[in-house]
Order: structure tokens, then C-alpha cells, then sequence
């Protein structure tokens, strides 16, 4: 087997530019000994990943060709090679310690990947992936920001996020019909949230839904006692809130 098709129905666009993938595999830091690829397609960034030096490189595609591709040219990671599906795939069977994760990740479930590191966040010090631009924009932005929403806060409250660069859509095959870019995430100090962390993602997800109201109309359904939302913070809307803002409502519903 010498090439992979890249399939529609699995958002696959494979990146073809050496010089990229190199530079994506340069943005990961050493922060553990662990590393998963999602998505490895035909290896563009696997071939970087594997001269790192003491790294447990972990592929996992849910593609049975792109796996059979990658048997034949790396062989060397032999069961490291997980046919699969990542969203799915239980993380603990493979790590009791920490792994970072990399990847040319599909379009269709970028933001559910890094819903499921959320989940993982204790282990995972540190993503680097490749997004649609539209949404590494809007996971890297800041409070004040019209791109700034559910997905913003839910990660900035565990993880420091960096914009790193955008690519065009010519290095792709196929090339998409939208630009991409390269985002890294890397874990904070904070442990734990100050609140009911359920509680706190309800809220999120409210305010957002309803962004062009204030959080006063916005959260009327939450029942948060009016001596709270009598104060100024109510009068602002949710893309003004930063993390910690988030958090002192959640614990003033909390007190309902």
C-alpha cells in the first residue's frame, strides 16, 4: 500500500507540506513521556514524532487503511498502532501517568476531542492540534471577544492557550474550503474549580445560548437569588465574563 485515500465521510485532509509538519511537531514541548496522535493519515507528522528521544508514541485512527499504511512504513510501533475510535476509545487502559496529544485533527470532531481532554485534563499537560481557523480562533479568544464562547471558557478554565499560526488550505489533500490553523494548550495550575463544576458548564452553556441577552435575563431559568443578581456583573453579557466571573456566579446559584 502505497497511498491512503483520504474519506470524505471521516473529515480527512491530509497535510502534504513537510516543512508545517515539522513545525507543528517542534510546538509540542517535552512534558511527558507519552505521546497520542490522532488521526495519522500517512504519517506526515508521525515521521517527527518517532526521533523524538524517549517517547512512547501512541497512534490512534479510526481509518483501517490509514493503520494498514501505517503497519507497513512503521513497524516499529507495532501494537502502538490502536485501530480506533478516539472519542470512544478508553484512555486509562493505554496511561496511569501523564501523555500529551497531537494531531492533524478531523474538522467534524475537533471540539468533541477536546471535550474528552477535559476529561483527561489531570493527565494531559499539554495539545497541540490542527483546527479549522474559524475555531482555534475561538477557542484562543479572550473575554471581549465576539469569537469568545462556550468552548473558550470551559478550556481556559484548566488550560493556557496559545495561538500558534495559519495555514493555508493549499497543503492539503484534499484541500479544504477553509483556512486551519495550529493552536497549543497547556495545563494550568488549577486543580479544581472553586465551585460545583456541573453547575458551572450549566451556567456557561446558558449564558451563551442567550448571548445577546444580559446574564440577569440570561439566567432567569437558573433561579439565582435576586440580592446576587442585583449586582453590576449581572448587567454584562456572558462574551464579557472571564473564568473567574463564571465562577462567582456558579456559587452564588449555588446558594439557591
Amino acid at each position: 500500500m502505497t497511498f491512503v485515500k483520504p474519506k470524505k465521510h471521516l473529515g480527512q485532509h491530509f497535510l502534504k507540506d513537510e516543512d508545517i509538519a515539522a513545525k507543528i511537531v517542534d510546538s509540542l514541548d517535552d512534558k511527558s513521556s507519552n505521546i497520542i496522535e490522532i488521526g495519522a493519515g500517512m504519517g506526515v507528522l508521525t515521521k517527527y514524532l518517532i526521533q523524538k528521544p524517549d517517547k512512547n508514541l501512541y497512534i490512534i485512527d479510526i481509518d483501517r487503511e490509514s493503520i494498514e499504511y501505517m503497519k507497513q512504513h512503521y513497524p516499529q510501533l507495532g501494537d502502538r498502532l490502536i485501530l480506533g475510535d478516539f472519542l470512544k476509545y478508553d484512555l486509562g487502559m493505554l496511561f496511569t501517568d501523564n501523555f500529551s496529544i497531537i494531531g492533524n485533527f478531523p474538522y467534524n470532531i475537533s471540539s468533541q476531542i477536546l471535550f474528552k481532554v477535559l476529561n483527561y485534563r489531570n493527565q494531559i499537560p499539554e495539545v497541540v492540534g490542527m483546527f479549522q481557523n474559524e475555531v482555534a480562533l475561538r477557542i484562543a479568544a479572550k473575554p471581549g471577544s465576539k469569537t469568545y464562547g462556550i468552548l473558550s471558557v470551559l478550556l481556559q478554565a484548566f488550560y493556557n492557550i496559545e495561538y500558534l499560526f495559519i495555514v493555508n488550505e493549499t497543503v492539503f489533500i484534499p484541500p479544504p474550503k477553509v483556512k486551519s490553523a495550529v493552536i497549543r494548550l497547556r495545563r494550568n495550575d488549577v486543580v479544581s474549580l472553586d465551585c460545583d463544576e456541573k453547575l458551572f458548564k450549566l451556567i456557561v452553556k446558558t449564558a451563551f445560548n442567550q448571548r445577546r441577552k444580559t446574564l440577569r435575563n440570561a439566567l432567569k431559568c437558573i433561579g439565582i437569588d435576586n440580592k446576587y443578581t442585583s449586582e453590576e456583573l449581572f448587567n454584562k453579557r456572558a462574551e464579557q465574563l472571564n473564568v473567574s466571573d463564571f465562577i462567582k456566579i456558579t456559587n452564588y446559584a449555588a446558594k439557591v
